[in-house]
Order: C-alpha cells, then sequence, then structure tokens
C-alpha cells in the first residue's frame, strides 16, 4: 500500500519510560502502566479506528507532540505502540523517526503522519 496516513490525536501522552508504577500481586512485585498512560490509551483508542487495510513495509513517521508544558519529556514510543494493529501490523515496521516537542497549553495533542519508505 503505498499511501500516506494523518491523524491528529487529542490530548497529552504519558512518556513510557516514565510511566510505570510498582504493584504488588499477591507477593510478587509487578510493574504496570501509569493511571496517566491507561488513560491516554484510552482516549487515544476512542479517536482512531482500524484502517481497512493496515500499512505494510518499512514506513517513515513525523509526529509533533504539543505539550501544555515544557516539562515532559519527548517520548512517542506510547503512541507507537497504540499504533500498530491500527494503522500499521508492528511499530518494527518503522524505519524512519522524525520526533518534534512543541507547546499549546490550549490544546496538547499529537499530529502523526505515515508514509511508506520508497525503495
Amino acid at each position: 500500500m503505498n499511501r500516506e496516513i494523518f491523524l491528529r490525536i487529542l490530548g497529552e501522552p504519558a512518556s513510557k519510560a516514565n510511566s510505570r508504577r510498582l504493584i504488588m500481586r499477591g507477593r510478587k512485585p509487578m510493574m504496570i502502566k501509569s493511571e496517566k498512560a491507561l488513560n491516554y490509551a484510552d482516549y487515544f483508542r476512542s479517536q482512531i479506528q482500524e484502517l481497512d487495510e493496515l500499512l505494510d513495509g518499512d514506513l517513515a513517521i513525523h509526529i509533533t507532540i504539543y505539550y501544555a508544558s515544557r516539562r515532559p519529556d519527548l517520548d512517542e514510543s506510547l503512541i507507537l505502540d497504540l499504533l500498530q494493529g491500527k494503522v500499521y501490523l508492528n511499530d518494527r515496521q518503522i524505519k524512519e523517526k522524525h520526533i518534534y516537542h512543541r507547546l499549546d497549553k490550549e490544546n496538547p495533542r499529537s499530529e502523526i503522519r505515515i508514509h511508506p519508505i520508497q525503495a
């Protein structure tokens, strides 16, 4: 499939690296996603529909994340995970990334453009 996909997802993504919390399941400690990451994932999924035909082959992705403040780390990894099975089969298909941190206090969001890499 040789087409470009553009998505605008409202909300501020959680940093995957900083979005884990420790819980105890019985006597066994487990790391799970933070409440912010879980809420963002639900909100993200409510804004996107699975493509009829997922993108295949090697892909390039351009993501501009508009944060509400300068505080969050630039981290696109949760977004890449959430696009799996909706836009492409697996995030290993992403061979080229362009990720940008911007500010918009009133309207945090992510603008995402995905396209096949021409061989």
